[in-house]
Parts: C-alpha cells; sequence; structure tokens
C-alpha cells in the first residue's frame, strides 16, 4: 500500500470515493495551513474540502456540508502495513 493519500477520499460509505481501508489508518487533512479533523470529502488536485455545517442533516440524515476552497495537504497518520509488520517484529522479539 501507498504511503501517499489518494487524490479524492471521503468518509461518507455511499461516495464513490470511500475506501475503509485507508480510512482505518487515519488520513491527516491540512487546509489552509491548519490541521482539520471535521473534514467530511476533500480533493488535493482541485483543492477543497467540505466539512458538516454542525449538526444540520439532510431529510435523509445524512450531515449537511459545505465546500471550502485553498491549498489542501493529506497523510496517513498510521504507517499502514509496513508499520503493522514492523510492529509484530517487535512483538516477537
Amino acid at each position: 500500500m501507498s504511503d501517499t493519500p489518494p487524490d479524492r477520499l471521503s468518509v461518507n460509505p455511499n461516495s464513490p470515493y470511500f475506501v475503509r481501508e485507508l480510512l482505518e489508518r487515519g488520513v491527516g487533512i491540512k487546509f489552509k495551513g491548519v490541521e482539520r479533523r471535521d473534514v467530511e470529502e476533500y480533493s488535493i488536485s482541485e483543492g477543497w474540502v467540505r466539512v458538516a455545517l454542525g449538526k444540520k442533516t439532510d431529510r435523509k440524515g445524512n450531515p449537511l456540508t459545505i465546500k471550502l476552497v485553498g491549498p489542501v495537504e493529506a497523510w496517513f497518520q498510521s504507517g499502514g502495513a509496513a508499520a503493522a509488520a514492523e510492529g509484530e517484529e517487535n512483538a516477537e522479539g
């Protein structure tokens, strides 16, 4: 698995950009130089993030989101397969 997150990722299971394995690793997002933890979806190449608009929901119960435009950086918070293998080696030794 790659050490760079995909160009676009969503936390909504109904989205075509939802990938559970990547989200389980934890993805950090920095938007306009500030780390954000409320991002629902992002696109690095297009330069935008979608964040929940308070506690408001649509009629299907999904959070209402707003699209913010600006520079986006993404990274994995955990190492994934390489870190898992390393952790197993440390546990054995």
